[in-house]
């Protein structure tokens, strides 16, 4: 016996431990309806300041009065002893309920941002009489709210959702303290979004129309879940409440406006790097042909709207960048771009062009001042979308206009690296040389470099440089296989070679003239394609051998230019490689500009205010309670037939086992054969050709009579 009791122990422990497991969920569930139901609901649902005064809901200012009065007279009498904190929330209700707009706004929105003064008077005046207090306990607003932003009331707000801006909307009350507090901040912020948005402000005296735009509880009754001021955002193009915006997070000047370029203007973001993360993250990933602007901050802020409206306008030429300014990396800045102080912008262009800075801080119209100056690098790079603008392409025209018959192109090619930037740098001090010339008079020492100057002042010299690692094909057409080994296509080894070669466009004015009779002619869109994608010009190339000298490059070219423009050079007119087009650059893929589909921070927020709402919501401790005792149901429903269904397949102990008797099958499988089973398990023998072939086992001879005998 003893050994059964000692086994039986675990197996018992093992048993509830299943039963546990199993019903898990039913027990989770009434557990959190418990929890919710004694005090989640108590919690949501205080005393109103209506009840601490023993009167109705909602009741007029006279009766507010009256019970005040009451209890007044109570305490005079000094009849009955109060506790200074139930006097302090009783003298609180009295004078939120006697002013108009106080009340108005606890009766309709629930809000009562005064209300921590109780806890703050109850320990300032422990252990003293009441007639010590002081009185009143709630101070108006101190300071006046400016409506300098448009006023916006029920009969203008029809006009607002056809609009073609978006509008930005505060909701607040003439009797908050801190609607007067965020006066400030909303000026600033309406100041940033006036060019892209439209700013007004509701009191919540429009009843009808600030309960429209405030959010809603479970129950169905309006609030604001951060308290007032309250700001909402209705997107271009709205026409429901459906897509109302509603800011949920701190009401500042950074956090407001990023949120609105953010989520409502999609504008892109620009990052802060620092001073170990700028080279590798910002200046190594950007790309080669962008400029790069970078600001510093001395208050660490987001970008302004106007900037990012110009990073999204700008981004296929420049990308942007922001610091954080520190006084102990001021020398570093300085010896790197020449920045002094904070606020500051800086745009990088080409290797070994001094960068240009400006100090101080700007406004809209100026920055974009700056941006249209500096837009472009000094040496532009050859790219499928530059090609015709730079009139470095056989298929267009020189940028000197459709009249001129010959042109030049200087291309420095080479595959990215020091010795490329090297040839770059060398490239802009010749067109620098080439601009001053041509700014004054030509003189005896001058005179050599007259072609070059004049093909340079009458745009008819152009200066690129190309990719030769990206654009391969085109730099071993221009360079032919032996010379193009370390200058074009994958690098194969530590030596890169930048080369320097001119190309001189004649434009052949009679197969131009043909071209336009044919495609007049002929509508076949083959036949036109084909004629567009011939070369309209020749083309005659000449490459640099010389050193890496300014003085040198610029006597070449003088030299090219005028033989060009003097004799009858040789020319060909083959089909020229097309540039490789660039690589799509999508806004929201680029590091240093980021514009997410929406603000995920934001989006958080939102998704856990929305849950918080139902936290007051009477019907979720029933439901969950509900959801408690299906499961549970189910569950045991399901336990017991599981139970039963092994009981009656045991067999029976205390009758006699029959040996002759077929066994019964132990379990479901084997009472439920499959036919195929069956017929698998049947002897390997021939049927018999007919029912009387067999002889039944209970058959016996039958004996028949001997008629002969008788």
């Amino acid at each position: 016996m003893s050994r059964v009791s000692a086994n039986s122990s675990p197996s018992r422990l093992v048993s509830m431990a299943s039963i546990v497991r199993a019903y898990t969920l039913p027990i989770l569930l009434f557990a959190g309806a418990m929890f919710y139901q004694l005090f989640l609901i108590p919690n949501a649902f205080p005393p109103s300041h209506y009840d601490v005064l023993q009167i109705e809901s909602y009741s007029s200012v006279e009766k507010v009065k009256e019970a005040y009065d009451k209890l007044e007279s109570k305490w005079n009498s000094a009849v009955e002893v109060f506790d200074i904190h139930e006097f302090l929330k009783i003298r609180y209700a009295y004078e939120l309920l006697t002013n108009p707009l106080w009340k108005r706004d606890y009766d309709i929105f629930g809000i009562d941002e005064q209300l921590h003064i109780v806890e703050s008077a109850s320990k300032r005046y422990a252990g003293k009489h009441i007639s010590e207090l002081d009185f009143p306990l709630l101070q108006a607003p101190s300071g006046s709210i400016d409506h300098s932003s448009k006023v916006i009331t029920a009969s203008d707000f029809q006009y607002i959702f056809p609009d073609a801006k978006p509008w930005l909307i505060q909701l607040y009350s003439s009797g908050s303290e801190r609607c007067a507090q965020f006066s400030k901040s909303w000026n600033k912020i309406a100041s940033l979004l006036d060019v892209f948005a439209n700013i007004g402000m509701v009191e919540l005296g429009e009843k009808e129309l600030a309960i429209y735009l405030a959010d809603r509880r479970s129950t169905g009754k309006p609030f604001f879940r951060n308290g007032i001021p309250s700001l909402v955002a209705i997107p271009a193009g709205c026409r429901s409440s459906k897509c109302i915006i509603r800011f949920d997070g701190e009401l500042t000047v950074d956090t407001v406006t990023n949120w609105f370029a953010t989520t409502v203007l999609a504008l892109p973001q620009i990052n802060y790097y620092s001073r170990e993360s700028l080279v590798p993250n910002f200046l190594g990933k950007t790309s080669l042909h962008k400029v790069k602007v970078i600001f510093f901050s001395n208050s660490g802020e987001r970008a302004a709207p106007f900037i990012r409206q110009a990073a999204k306008d700008y981004w296929a030429s420049a990308s942007f960048a922001f610091i954080l300014w520190r006084e102990e990396e001021s020398s570093y800045w300085w010896g790197a771009f020449g920045v002094e102080s904070a606020p500051a912008i800086v745009f990088l262009k080409d290797p070994g062009v001094k960068p240009v800075v400006h100090h101080g801080s700007v406004n809209n119209s100026f920055f974009l001042n700056l941006m249209e100056n500096n837009k472009q690098q000094e040496l532009p790079q050859l790219r499928s979308v530059t090609s015709m603008e730079l009139g470095c392409d056989p298929h267009g025209y020189s940028r000197a206009g459709y009249d001129t018959v010959t042109w030049y192109c200087a291309i420095a090619v080479g595959r990215p690296s020091l010795e490329l930037n090297k040839m770059r740098e060398t490239m802009c001090r010749v067109q620098e040389t080439l601009s001053k010339h041509s700014q004054v008079d030509a003189s005896s020492e001058n005179q050599s470099l007259a072609p070059a100057v004049d093909a340079f002042k009458r745009r008819r010299l152009t200066f690129a440089w190309l990719d030769g690692e990206k654009q391969k094909d085109y730099c071993q057409f221009y360079l032919g296989q032996a010379a193009s080994e370390h200058t074009c296509g994958q690098r194969r080894g530590v030596t890169d070679i930048p080369r320097l070669f001119v190309i001189r466009y004649l434009r052949n004015s009679s197969a131009v003239d043909l071209r336009t009779e044919e495609k007049t002619k002929w509508k076949s869109l083959l036949v036109q394609d084909l004629i567009n994608d011939s070369d309209q010009t020749g083309q005659f190339v000449a490459g640099y051998k010389g050193e890496d000298d300014v003085s040198q490059i610029t006597h070449w070219l003088a030299n090219i230019i005028s033989d060009g423009d003097s004799r009858d050079l040789p020319f060909f007119t083959l089909r020229t490689p097309k540039l490789v087009p660039d690589d799509t650059e999508p806004i929201w893929s680029m590091s240093a500009q980021n514009i997410p589909l929406q603000n995920l921070k934001q989006s958080v927020l939102g998704v856990l205010s929305g849950l918080s709402a139902y936290r007051e919501d009477p019907r979720v401790g029933p439901f969950l309670l509900l959801g408690a005792l299906i499961s549970l149901g189910t569950i045991w429903l399901r336990r017991s037939q599981q139970v039963q269904s092994p009981e009656l397949n045991q067999p029976s102990f205390n009758q006699p086992s029959d040996s002759n008797q077929p066994s019964q099958p132990s379990s479901m499988d084997e009472r439920k054969q499959k036919p195929s089973d069956r017929v698998r398990r049947r002897p390997n023998k021939k049927p018999p050709p007919s029912m009387t072939d067999l002889e039944p086992s209970d058959a016996y001879q039958m004996p028949l009579s001997d008629s002969e005998s008788e």
